[in-house]
């Protein structure tokens, strides 16, 4: 059966705590009743709703959620609050990043009918990488978002210049973060949306299409699995696959306006995508 992995995962937790609740809570035959009707009814879900298919497959891959929010921000305190940080292991990407990111947001901004060009928030901005080379060039402000103090203390040395066109920055992780009622035209989410779980990141989206403007638009850019869920240890991050993406987005009540593979980077890194989504009709 189909996700039969989850499912036993899911069966064997609850059955250590068997035991506890008969002991405590019921007769073991009604227990056991209940039991299986429960499972009877999750097996259900588990085929008809692709939700109760995410929860499952996170919840079995991160293994801890408080945990995996804390590992994240560990590795984070040793990462150095400069572009190569940023990037990581891959500096020498950074300008076909921009230069793809760049052509992207042109298709959705400035003109009828397209997002406009007053305030953008970028979530996940570490230093402002983003900011300075994609937003601002386009944008008359931006807002940043970012868990680390450090990584936005260092925004106005970075930006050299331009930090008077920060309007706001927010030290909070994306799962604490609300942006305010109709105040953006571009929300840019990129390289962190697998620092969220499935919860977590459907959740974001929903109170990120309230924070956009009329014709505003959400950008995600991000690695995405050719198949499945996978755990970063190193991070503490999973990378998802499109599928599983398409399945948050289409819950949170997003419509994609357009997806395109990122190019230029080499074979052997992990596919990175961007979506460009827009509140869906029904949603106001």
């Amino acid at each position: 059966m189909a996700y039969k992995a989850a499912h036993l995962a899911f069966k064997s937790r609850w059955h250590k705590t068997d035991e506890e609740l008969c002991r405590h809570s019921m007769s073991f035959d009604l227990h056991r009743a209940i039991r299986n009707d429960f499972f009877q009814s999750y097996l259900y879900l588990l085929e008809k709703l692709p939700l109760v298919k995410l929860y499952a497959l996170t919840s079995q891959v991160i293994n801890g959620e408080m945990q995996f929010y804390a590992r994240a921000k560990h590795f984070y305190r040793e990462v150095p609050a400069t572009e190569e940080g940023m990037m990581g292991d891959y500096i020498e990407l950074s300008n076909t990043d921009i230069e793809s990111s760049r052509e992207f947001l042109r298709k959705f901004v400035g003109g009828v009918g397209k997002a406009g060009t007053n305030r953008a928030l970028d979530c996940g901005s570490g230093i402002g990488r983003i900011s300075k080379h994609v937003l601002l060039p386009v944008f008359k402000s931006v807002e940043l978002v970012d868990m680390m103090e450090n990584f936005l203390a260092e925004v106005p040395n970075y930006l050299q210049g331009k930090e008077d066109r920060v309007e706001m920055y927010y030290c909070k992780s994306l799962q604490e973060f609300t942006p305010a009622p109709q105040r953006y035209d571009v929300i840019w989410i990129q390289w962190v949306s697998g620092y969220l779980t499935d919860k977590d990141l459907l959740e974001f989206l929903i109170r990120c299409q309230n924070g956009l403007k009329d014709n505003g638009v959400i950008i995600l850019k991000d690695n995405v699995a050719r198949e499945g869920c996978i755990l970063d240890c190193l991070d503490s991050s999973v990378i998802r696959d499109l599928n599983i993406l398409h399945s948050l987005i289409e819950m949170s009540g997003l419509t994609i306006l357009q997806e395109e593979r990122q190019e230029g980077f080499p074979e052997q890194c992990v596919p990175v995508w961007m979506l460009a989504m827009q509140k869906g009709r029904g949603h106001s």
